[in-house]
């Protein structure tokens, strides 16, 4: 798989990756890791954040939506 953002800019690049969100390819330069808190408890609540969080691959565009929300 090449990266989709590379293509875009006429680079012919590997993949390493792929966003989690849309599922679009994406080499070391265009990747962002975001780390994602997990939360565990019942509902309603209560709840707690646990100590350790997960990576998230994501794509510049999922990212800057992410952030938005």
């Amino acid at each position: 798989m090449k990266c989709y953002m590379c293509a875009l800019e006429g680079k012919d690049s590997d993949a390493v990756a792929i966003c989690v969100v849309c599922g679009m390819g994406l080499c070391m330069d265009h990747v962002i890791r975001e780390e994602i808190e997990i939360w565990e408890g019942g509902f309603p609540l209560p709840s707690k954040k646990l100590e350790k969080t997960l990576p998230k691959m994501l794509c510049e565009w999922c990212y800057e939506a992410y952030q938005s929300g």
